[in-house]
Formats: structure tokens, sequence, C-alpha cells
């Protein structure tokens, strides 16, 4: 193991930390110290302010006298290991008491992937007591780095004890038709120490129980996700974890036991029986919903896929600045009129008594909100594809777009474009003197260099042109053009009821708010009044025809008039998975008929959210919810006749009692 033996030297070594230091500080700064005579560290102070600030989010002491104050450090230059030890002991935090064995492990920030392994080799061998005990014994620093490295066995140390094989057959599986299974995730801030001795504990306890146990450690060194097989076959499930565990949505519904990550290294046998308890008493998590990058771009997915979600991590990430953005906008306008865009800026001039100043305020602060939407679209398209690496090209090609006039079209551009630059950086063959320095300084600089040149010269300036057309065609619609624009949108807003299709047509009206003409704010006015329509439709059919609905259907559709009055299409959800050939082409007419009607009736809207609350900042808002009124009649209808037609409907007097429900011929 010559590359784990050039982490850690003899020179790397203090036997006796009692010379110098008493408290975890002084012992950090002792092995420091030794680091940065081999050139490990180049700047001591700025090295330990680091190591502080990872004790600070959680205490590295473990229990069986061990610590482990670790970082990432800009100032570090190659993964390196420090050993000491002290006789009287050292606190570091451990419920059980000081300890006497101390490493200080230092990582580089993105230190490669090779180095990290082995690091967490380290942390999994601190589990091992026959380790641990050969690190108290021996009395040469050679031998010690020897141990630590691999290149002496912990059995044949100075003054190891041979090893305790235990009683025969001791800690034998159970038969495997019958053993119980568990899957479990392990991780900490820096991914480097706690994680994989956290999975270490667990796999010596599961083997000693005999219990069968997967675990997926979410270091540094990345993650390998756990196959699906393996977590459908599971019977419960442990997090243990100090980190948000990425793709949780794959165990929903199963037992799980959450706790942080050093509850894995000091109980892990308690874990594992309070697992099987709880499998055995049924509890199970609720499902989940996973975050908008978790499993982004699987390797499994087709590229339509992959695009597919690539595209939503960047909407789903935007939503928020626009319904920020958007409503301050709206109320700058309602409370100080249609001119209020042409007051000053509110850090030059602002009057504490004059309304008109409040308003000015709002509008602007909606405006620089919503100066990132093109940005934070165009980042995290490309977080989707490179996951953090990608942030910067992302966000500087979307602010090019906004420079050069491009839109949203040009967003989407640059964030594909960034996250294509980055994950072709990183396939590159690096050499391992620049290693250290690829996530901070190397990737950040050439994938931004390199979308800016894109964006700027070869393709931002045609997206540009696209979308000036786009906006003038818009600005240019009237009569039988609108309408069908009207149709299409609505029937967009309607299909998957808050889904992929649904975002695209929001985030094409969104888009013309930032720079509203005539023509974008009737597109956005339509696109808010087709998606009131489905939950609306649906509250309006359990009212008038309940007997064709279950019970928590006919619940549903009492919250549902809120949902729809507030522009929440997802809202009808429910009743579109308890019958999609119902209810969902029944929403899309009623979708079409309110966006052809909106568009013919030329309303327009400034808000980009907010359902009837906002009806003060819509033009023709009379007109305007008339079409909504059309289009929920209409949705209403087709989905009593279409329910009717099957003819059978649930009986109230059974569905009330709470008995089994029953199809009755009508």
């Amino acid at each position: 193991m010559s590359e784990n033996h050039a982490m850690i030297t003899a020179e790397l070594v203090d036997l006796d930390l009692d010379r110098t230091a008493t408290t975890k500080e002084a012992a950090a700064r002792t092995l420091a110290e030794r680091m940065v005579a081999l050139g490990r560290v180049t700047d001591l102070d700025g090295f330990l302010a680091d190591v502080a600030a990872r004790e600070a989010q959680m205490p590295t002491g473990l229990d069986g006298g061990i610590g482990i104050p670790h970082c990432r450090s800009a100032h570090v230059t190659e993964p390196t290991l420090a050993f000491g030890r002290s006789a009287a002991g050292i606190d570091f935090g451990a419920p059980d008491g000081p300890a006497d064995l101390v490493f200080l492990i230092a990582a580089p920030t993105g230190a490669d992937d090779a180095h990290l392994t082995i690091l967490s080799s380290l942390a999994r061998q601190l589990m091992d007591e026959q380790f641990t005990a050969a690190l108290r014994a021996v009395t040469s620093a050679a031998d010690a780095a020897a141990l630590v490295s691999g290149d002496l066995a912990a059995d044949t140390a100075p003054g190891a004890e041979p090893p305790d094989t235990g009683a025969e057959g001791e800690g034998e599986p159970e038969d495997g038709a019958d053993r119980f299974r568990i899957v479990a995730v392990t991780s900490c801030p820096t991914g480097i120490a706690h994680t994989y001795m956290a999975a270490e504990a667990l796999e010596n306890a599961a083997r000693e129980a005999g219990v069968e146990l997967t675990v997926e450690t979410q270091g540094s060194a990345g993650f390998t996700r756990l196959d699906p097989e393996t977590v459908e076959r599971a019977d419960a499930v442990i997090f243990a974890h100090d980190v948000p565990v990425r793709d949780k949505s794959r165990f929903a519904g199963k037992p799980t036991v959450d706790v942080g990550v050093k509850a894995g290294i000091s109980r892990p046998a308690a874990l594992i029986a309070e697992a099987r308890e709880k499998a055995a008493r049924g509890e199970a998590t609720a499902p989940a919903r996973p975050s908008p990058v978790d499993g982004a771009g699987d390797s499994g997915d087709s590229y339509a896929t992959k695009l597919r979600k690539w595209l939503m991590s960047g909407v789903s990430y935007m939503v928020p600045f626009v319904a920020a953005g958007g409503l301050l906008i709206a109320l700058g306008f309602a409370i100080g009129g249609w001119k209020i865009d042409k007051a000053p800026s509110v850090a030059e001039h602002f009057v504490w008594t004059d309304h008109t100043s409040w308003a000015a305020l709002l509008f602007q602060t909606g405006g620089l909100a919503f100066a990132f939407l093109v940005p934070v679209l165009a980042g995290y398209i490309a977080y989707g594809m490179a996951d953090r690496p990608g942030l910067v090209p992302g966000f500087v090609g979307g602010s090019v777009a906004v420079t050069i006039k491009a839109g949203f079209l040009g967003g989407i551009a640059a964030g594909l474009l960034a996250g294509a630059v980055v994950m072709g950086i990183q396939r590159i063959r690096i050499p391992a003197v620049l290693r250290g320095i690829m996530p901070v300084v190397v990737i950040p600089l050439v994938s931004a260099a390199v979308v800016g040149f894109l964006m700027f010269l070869v393709v931002g300036k045609p997206i540009a042109s696209l979308q000036s057309a786009l906006t003038d065609w818009l600005e240019g619609l009237s009569g039988a053009n609108a309408v069908i624009l009207g149709v299409i949108l609505g029937l967009m807003m309607c299909f998957d009821l808050g889904g992929p299709l649904n975002k695209v047509a929001y985030a094409f009206a969104v888009g013309g708010l930032t720079h509203p003409t005539d023509g974008s704010l009737k597109v956005m006015a339509a696109v808010m009044a087709a998606g009131m329509v489905p939950p609306l439709a649906m509250a309006l059919a359990t009212t008038v025809r309940g007997r064709l609905f279950t019970r928590t259907e006919r619940e549903n559709g009492k919250a549902a008039w809120f949902l729809g009055a507030s522009f929440i299409t997802e809202g009808a959800i429910p009743f579109a998975a308890a019958d999609p050939l119902r209810v969902i082409p029944a929403s899309m007419a009623g979708g079409a008929v309110t966006g052809a009607l909106s568009m013919a009736f030329g309303c327009t809207l400034r808000a980009p959210h907010g359902g009837v609350f906002v009806v003060p900042l819509i033009g023709r808002p009379l007109l305007y919810l008339l079409a909504i009124a059309a289009g929920v009649c209409v949705s209403t209808a087709v989905v009593v006749l279409l329910k009717s037609a099957r003819k059978t409907a649930v009986t109230p007097e059974r569905d009330a009692a709470d008995e089994p429900r029953v199809p009755v011929a009508v």
C-alpha cells in the first residue's frame, strides 16, 4: 500500500502528546505542525481554522478512546494522516471519556477518489479492537506508521495479543431463507471518517446478530447507489447520517431507523434491534417526494428521460423565485398603480410616509428576484447534469443569456452547455498534482470561460434572435391565432396536472414577464386561468354528482375549491390518479376552452401566480372569470358524463358506513 504509506510516515507520529497537548486544540496543532514541516499543509492557522469549523459541526470523539479531528481544506496539498498517543487522554467530546488515540486526517478540497478511499479504509480499521490495541502497545513511531499504512499486521505488531476467535460458530448468519435483511446509509459532513466507521460498526453488529446488512456509504469519494433489488428485498432501513440522504425516496414505505452518524458507531447493535422491532410492528415511513436532482440522469435512463430530468431540475429551483418576485411585483402595481415601474430607485429616494415609496420598494425587490430566473434555471439544469461543479458555469451562462437578451431559451441552452462542458472536463485524465485544485479552480475557470465564449459568440446570438422573433409573434397575435395558442396552452396545463408539460407551459408564460408586452401578458393570463380549471371542476363535480365519487374523493373535493382558486393545479391529482381515463380528458377539455376564451377576450395578467387573489391585477377581470367558469362547467359536464357512462356508482350509504364499497348499477 505505497499510496497509504505515503500518507503517514514516522515523522507524522507523536507517541507522547502529553508533552505538548492537554486539549484537543493543542493536539491538533501539534500534529498539524508535523504536516507543515513535511510540506503537507501550507498555512497552519488556516488549516486549524478548518479543523475547528469541522469540530464545531459535531464532536469527533468516539467511544473506545479515539479522537479523529479531520477536515477538507484548501491549505492541504495532499491527503495526510498524523497519529498521536496521549497517556492522560484528551477530551474530544466522546460519551465514554477522553481519547488516548488521536488521528488528524487532512484531505485537500476535491481530493481524488483513490486517496479518499484509503482514508475511509483507515476509518473502518479504527472499529477493529485488535488494531487499536496494537496502536496502544506499539513502542516506535516507525511501527505505528507501518500499522496504519498496512505494512505491519496488527496481530504481528510488537506487544500485540493473539486474536480472540470466540466460541466456534459464534456470529454465524441465520439460514439465508429466513435471514432478516437491512439496508443502511451512512454519511457525515466531510464524508471521510464517520461515514465509513459507522458502516463498519453496523456491518460488524449485523454479523454478530445474524442479519444480512448492506451499506451505502455516501462519502467524499462519491457513492454507488444500492441495487434496487437489494432495497426492494430489505425488511428495514437504517439511516446514520448528519447530512441529507441522497435519493431518500428509494426507501419509502419501509420500517426506518433515522439517527445521527455517531449513533451508528456507538450503538450499532441497538439500531439493528430497533429496526427489527419496527419491522415486527409493521411501522413504515410515508412515501417521500424526491428532491429535484435525485437520480437526475441515472445511467439506465434514455437520453429523452435524462433531458426531462435536467430541465425539471432547473424549473423546480426557479419556481420559488417566480412566486416571490412575481407576487412582489404584483403587489407593487396594486399599491402604486401601473406607473410604479417609472418610480426612482428606493435606494436614492424613499419617503416613509408615502405609499408610492412602499409600492416602489416591493416592485423593485420583486424585479431583482425576477432577475435571477434565467441564471437559476441555467445553473440548476447544469447542477442536474454535473452536480455542484455545474453551478458556476451554469449561472455564468444564464447571466450571459440575460445580458444578450436570449431569455429562457438562452437559459436552457446555457444550462445544457454548462453541464456538458463540466462532464467533458471530468472525463479528462488529470495529473495527480492538479487533482486537489480541480473542483475549486480548474473546473470553474475552464467551464465558465468555455460557456461564456459559446454563449457570447456562438449560440447566444441566434437564440436571442429566436427569442426576439417569438416575442414579436406573441405581440402580433390576434383573432384565430391567439385562440389556437390559448387552446394549446390550456391543453398543456391540464394534461399532467403540474407535471413536466404543465411546467413547460408555465415557464413559457413566466418568461414573458421578464420583458412584459401585451402579448406575453395575455399568455400569462391564459396559462393561469387554464391551470385553475381542473381542481375547480373536480370540486364542482363532487358537489353536483357526489354519488359518482368515493367519500375520500368528496372530501378532497372540498379542499379542491381552495386549491383551484389559488392556481394550484395539483389539487386535481388525487382524482386523476384514481380515474385518469376520465378525469384527464375532462380537465383538458375545460382547460382548452378557458385558454381559448381568455386569449379571445384579450385578458392580461402581470402576476405569475395567485389565482383569484390577484384579480385586481387582471385586465378585463369579469371576462377572465367568465372564461374560467366556462372551462370549469365544461370539465365538470365531461367528467360527469364519462363517469356516468360506466353505469356504476358508489352508494353514499355504504360509503358513509365505512363498509367495503360495492359498485351498484345505475
